[in-house]
């Protein structure tokens, strides 16, 4: 059975979907974008800046979804410019801590609200 994952506690969709959708023991995330949910504007302008923000929303997600960054098993991560991927990098990887999900990490020509990072989830249900 499909559950729709929703919180306040991460930015509301944009558009026609779910934050989240939760399928027996998986939840698949949509795209996190850096947006402060109370503002409902975008954060900063650097790329760790934007990435902190989005691992906040996607936690938040995973959270209301009853999972968290130690379940998600694989990421698909969209960068506005690859050359912002190092630095980018750098706070991804404090995010995971010791636990690395699969990734996929991609240069795309635009994101949503001219953002530099969105990244998607995909995790096991605690």
């Amino acid at each position: 059975m499909l559950k729709k994952i929703h919180t306040d506690s991460a930015p509301a969709a944009i558009g026609p979907y779910s934050q989240a959708i939760a399928v027996d023991d998986t939840l698949y995330t949509s795209g996190q974008i850096p947006v402060d949910p109370t503002t409902g504007k975008v954060v900063a302008a650097t790329i760790s800046q934007q990435t902190e923000q989005v691992m906040k929303n996607l936690a938040a997600v995973l959270n209301e979804g009853n999972s968290d960054l130690q379940h998600v098993i694989k990421t698909t991560c969209f960068l506005a410019n690859m050359s912002d991927f190092a630095e980018f990098n750098q706070v991804y990887e404090f995010s995971f801590d010791e636990h690395k999900p699969a990734r996929s990490c991609v240069a795309v020509k635009d994101l949503p609200l001219g953002v530099l990072v969105e990244i998607e989830a995909i995790a096991i249900i605690n």
